[in-house]
């Protein structure tokens, strides 16, 4: 997949809805409100739907034919799943459709120091994709200092991730100004930045995006765009 496409640099000209992976991933989620979703995606043109995998396979009927991505969450949203499970979960949602899977790194290992099983928990999700999806690390910044977010990075990249993430949505803190360019300093060109968490208007979006972040995930999409609107009718 080519960099520009794979890793792309917002520019004032762009579609904000190119940039942007919407979420769905509450528990109490029905079929309606995933069918709906895939219907705005569509309308809107986000670059993906988000949702938990037991929703992949209905997304991937419903989204087929178009320019919208299924992308799936593993190890959601505590990431303390077990290394086999997380591997199994992401084989089996990219088997339904997904092309993309956010996965929850262990986090509690991180914090521990036990740096060599976090590379093997994000290693055996890159394996089970075998190349079919994007892999996207969700680091939980709000619960790490400076120096794991820097470390969650390296190990991220060594294990062979396409994206590191800040937020789940569900760990407080959400994505700051200040972690997306702290974590594109730690990171190499090749390994993208997505900033997730309390995001709900274009202003904050399009500030991260310019901090560096090459996507943003959101279960305000909508609320995003039409912000931006608001903001620039033109």
């Amino acid at each position: 997949m080519p960099e520009e496409i794979r890793l792309p640099i917002w520019r004032a000209a762009d579609s904000l809805a190119l940039f942007i992976d919407n979420t769905l991933v509450e528990s109490g989620a029905g079929a309606q409100e995933v069918i709906k979703s895939c219907e705005e995606a569509v309308r809107e043109g986000f670059h993906s739907l988000c949702v938990n995998g037991g929703w992949v396979r209905l997304c991937r009927e419903r989204l087929s034919g178009t320019n919208v991505k299924v992308s799936a969450v593993v190890g959601f949203p505590l990431g303390a799943h077990a290394t086999r499970a997380k591997a199994f979960e992401a084989a089996a949602a990219l088997d339904d459709g997904a092309s993309e899977i956010d996965m929850v790194l262990p986090i509690g290992k991180l914090k521990d120091g036990d740096h060599d099983a976090v590379e093997r928990d994000i290693a055996a999700v890159v394996q089970a994709v075998q190349g079919g999806a994007l892999i996207k690390v969700i680091m939980e910044t709000g619960l790490l200092t400076d120096e794991q977010k820097r470390l969650a990075c390296g190990i991220a990249e060594a294990a062979g991730a396409d994206y590191v993430q800040t937020s789940t949505g569900f760990g407080g803190a959400g994505a700051t100004e200040a972690d997306i360019k702290l974590l594109r300093q730690s990171l190499s060109p090749t390994t993208g930045v997505k900033a997730s968490g309390g995001i709900r208007n274009a202003e904050t979006a399009i500030a991260l995006l310019k901090a560096g972040a090459n996507r943003i995930g959101s279960s305000s999409g909508l609320a995003i765009l039409r912000s931006s609107v608001e903001a620039d009718p033109t």
